[in-house]
Parts: C-alpha cells; structure tokens; sequence
C-alpha cells in the first residue's frame, strides 16, 4: 500500500503532514507532480516528475494506484478516474470522495465550470483554515488505522 499525492496544487502544510505520516509509519509516499519537488531524505518518500501537459500527472496516477492504496487530490475527474479502479481518494481538506459522491462532485463542478465559460465569477476555493487541516488529519489518521488493519502480519 501507497500513499500517492497530487502534488502540483497540494498545499505545503498537507504535504508536512504527509511526510511526518509516513516516517511514522514507513508506509510509501509518493508525489507525483509536473515539476521538481523537494522531499526530504528518507526511504520511503519520493517524487516523480511527470511531462508537462494536461493530465499527465492525473495518467500518472491512474496507472500507477492501486486498489488498497491512498491518492490526497482536490481533482474531481481524477477522484472518479481512481475510484474506478479501487483506490481510495480524500482531498487535501481531508474529505472523502467516494463512489456514493463522486456523481454529484462531478456534477457541481460540471455547473460551476458551465457558469464560468458563461462568464459568471463563481470564485475559489475559500482558504485552508485550521479545521481544514484537522479535517485532514483525521481523514488521514483514520486511513492508516484501516491499512494497518487491512495489512498482513509481518514475519518476526
């Protein structure tokens, strides 16, 4: 099991997070992003540099999760994308996007983008505040829980 991060738009505060998370628990993270990222040294954190162009860190991902693993990604079409194949999907605000939401995600943010291309300023994403960041440790805290259930018993 991985934990894989959109990492192009996730925000540095997630991202520390992810790191502590994963020396704590020597699960694999992995940022995938169209650019060069800084990681810090450690064997089970890494990044990937993808092309540039649209999608390809989305292709990335898709090829590259699977079922039983974690992607943190605010991008909708990717979520059902991920989904789709069984991977598990929670935003950098700690939600979960899952098969019985993604429909209406998709949905929203179809209409939101129909009101944008007609010009109607429908605004961002409001600023990640101090419950955002704890919505997300949750999330993520209740996620390892579950893998370290899910995981087989190691060998002594």
């Amino acid at each position: 099991m991985t934990i894989w991060v959109d990492a192009d738009a996730c925000p540095v505060v997630i991202k520390e997070m992810l790191f502590r998370a994963a020396e704590r628990t020597r699960i694999p993270l992995v940022l995938v992003a169209n650019q060069f990222l800084r990681t810090p040294p450690s064997a089970v954190i890494r990044s990937v540099q993808v092309a540039s162009g649209f999608d390809e860190a989305d292709d990335y991902l898709v090829e590259q999760a699977h079922n039983g693993d974690l992607v943190i990604s605010a991008d909708i079409p990717l979520a059902a994308r991920l989904l789709a194949n069984g991977v598990e999907v929670i935003t950098p605000r700690g939600q979960a996007m899952t098969a019985a939401n993604i429909g209406e995600r998709l949905a929203i943010r179809d209409f939101l983008d129909t009101l944008r291309g007609s010009g109607i300023q429908s605004g961002g994403p409001a600023t990640m505040n101090q419950a955002d960041k704890q919505q997300f440790a949750n999330a993520l805290d209740r996620w390892l829980v579950d893998a370290k259930r899910r995981a087989p018993p190691q060998a002594e």
